[in-house]
């Protein structure tokens, strides 16, 4: 992982799009690349220590989100691919959306596929989705959208949705149901009822990082963070949506569609609160600051 990020910070010097392994940095399309992961049995230790930082039960099933820590790897390959139109590092991870299909075994053998799609313009720049999926044997069992916006002009030839399909989180095989949106009569992500409060330590990101393999260096220290604007380290936004599917964790069905939207990064440290409310069909969550309401994360789970 350590040679991949590598990779993506030397897209940010000064001339170095002119490097053979990195492109030229002009393409204006998604490369017609899907990259695979042969079939791998999670290591149940691993599994322990990523259980332990986000706050899942120890348990013989995988959390929701841990296959999302699988296709990573894969993730970051594309974008650092000599063909993939943005430098990784700057890239902002805007909302993510996982379908599990069914529960999945801690020995059950999964191969990851990912690939991109959806790539289209943005108010603040262009956005485009990565979208993975996880198989075992030929059974589709579980999927995920992640979509990223590149601040900036949108380049041209981005007004149209990718030929694979717009970023709204659906797969090769047709999109699963969504997650439950708002009606009028229900109240804002800001009026649920808040039900727990976390304190963060200021050491998060590199513990998350250490077991996720994500080592952004917007997360892992205060100064590496502050070459990239940030006054100090920011949390993982899948870190705080694996952390929400914890404290949901009880009450989730075998088959289910979660959806978030990421709003402002959490700075570390931080004391927020995590808000939930059952509506018919699923649960709406957030997560806010403690002291201002600052909105970090809005969310809602969908019950198939």
């Amino acid at each position: 992982m350590l040679p991949l990020f590598a990779r993506a910070g030397a897209a940010l010097v000064p001339g170095a799009s002119r490097l053979p392994f990195l492109g030229d940095g002009r393409s204006t399309e998604l490369p017609d690349l899907t990259l695979v992961l042969d079939p791998v049995t999670v290591p149940r230790e691993r599994l322990a220590a990523y259980s332990r930082v986000c706050g899942f039960p120890l348990r013989d099933r995988l959390p929701s989100t841990y296959p999302h820590i699988l296709a990573f790897p894969l993730q970051l390959a594309l974008m650092t691919d000599s063909s993939f139109p943005f430098a990784a590092l700057g890239l902002v991870h805007i909302a993510n959306r996982i379908v599990q299909r069914r529960p999945l075994g801690v020995a059950e053998q999964l191969q990851i596929k990912v690939w991109a799609a959806g790539l289209q313009s943005h108010p603040r720049g262009t956005q485009f989705t990565l979208r993975s999926e996880a198989r075992v044997a030929d059974e589709l069992v579980w999927e995920d959208a992640s979509t990223y916006l590149r601040r900036g002009d949108p380049p041209e030839g981005s007004s149209r949705a990718d030929r694979e399909g717009a970023a709204d989180g659906g797969s090769r095989e047709g999109a699963a149901e969504g997650g439950s949106r708002p009606s009028p009569e229900q109240p804002p992500e800001d009026e649920l009822p808040v039900t727990a409060t976390w304190k963060l330590a200021g050491d998060l990101g590199r513990r998350y990082g250490s077991v996720s393999g994500d080592l952004n260096p917007i997360h892992i220290h205060p100064l590496s963070a502050r070459l990239f604007g940030f006054p100090t380290a920011i949390a993982h936004g899948m870190w705080t949506n694996a952390r929400c599917l914890a404290a949901l964790d009880p009450r989730l069905p075998e088959r289910f569609a979660v959806e978030v939207e990421f709003r402002k990064p959490i700075l570390l440290p931080a004391t927020v609160q995590f808000s939930e409310l059952e509506t018919t069909g699923g649960i709406r969550f957030g997560v806010r600051g403690a002291g201002k309401g600052t909105p970090h994360l809005d969310g809602s789970v969908s019950f198939a």
